[in-house]
């Protein structure tokens, strides 16, 4: 296997609503058949027009109460509220659930890189926006790339937030090496690695978190690998989340 090549793709343009990002990168970078395109999930967001105006946004008697609870925009508040399908812990801050399965603070909802007063949402539906960006990579330059939408996200037990991938295309998110055998021969049983969150975060790396003005990355030589997309744990199968849902609604 060939060293694993990350390109940050720079230059770019402040992206606005209708922009082709597939393009745009496309005109930046000569992508080849089996590179793995990172973007951030604001400027995805941000060309197809997934943000609103605070000014906009009529907040509720609950929108209120939280903002007072935790020193926030009660209209930012509701457009929390209004991203959420679930909302796992209100204070300190509002944890959720989105419709697509992806768990986060604020419901991923974002007031960075992007005009005073707007503010941005995550695509609805990740995976289809994955698929549309492929989708526009081939057409613009008629190579074969995979695609990963990355936000980015703090952690349970650590400080400091990380990439992790929200959609993905071209690939499945975990190599599962369930029923391969170690270096001892031992066979492995409960061992599935999280590839595409493993590339989102390196590619966060190489975005930064401020104005360094990289939303995309593309690796190249990352190989193939075989595995499967359960890459959210579905109902009772996330201890996390119910502990912290029981946990929230006792003191409530």
């Amino acid at each position: 296997m060939e060293d694993i090549q990350v390109i940050g793709v720079r230059g770019l343009p402040l992206i606005r609503a209708g922009d082709n990002v597939a393009a745009l990168v496309c005109g930046k970078v000569a992508v080849e058949d089996g590179d793995i395109l990172c973007v951030a999930s604001t400027i995805w967001s941000k060309a197809k027009g997934y943000t609103r105006n605070l000014a906009d946004i009529i907040p509720t008697g609950r929108a209120i109460r939280l903002g007072k609870l935790n020193g926030e925009d009660p209209r930012f508040v509701q457009s929390v509220l209004d991203a959420s399908t679930d909302i796992i812990m209100e204070h300190p801050f509002i944890l959720s659930e989105m419709s697509f399965g992806h768990i986060g603070v604020r419901a991923g909802v974002d007031q960075s890189n992007i005009d005073d007063d707007m503010i941005i949402f995550l695509p609805p539906d990740p995976m289809k926006s994955a698929d549309e960006l492929r989708a526009a990579m081939k057409a613009a330059s008629g190579k074969d790339v995979g695609i990963i939408i990355t936000d980015t996200c703090g952690r349970s037990f650590r400080r400091g937030q990380t990439g992790n991938a929200i959609g993905w295309s071209g690939f499945t998110a975990i190599r599962d090496f369930r029923g391969d055998t170690d270096l001892f021969g031992h066979v492995l049983k409960i061992t599935e690695e999280a590839v595409v969150d493993e590339i989102a975060g390196f590619a966060n790396f190489v975005m930064g978190e401020s104005n360094n003005g990289v939303p995309a990355v593309v690796f190249r030589n990352c190989g193939t690998w075989t595995g499967h997309d359960n890459l959210y744990f579905r109902g009772d199968e996330d201890i996390t989340k119910r502990v912290l849902k029981k946990e929230w609604s006792s003191k409530t």
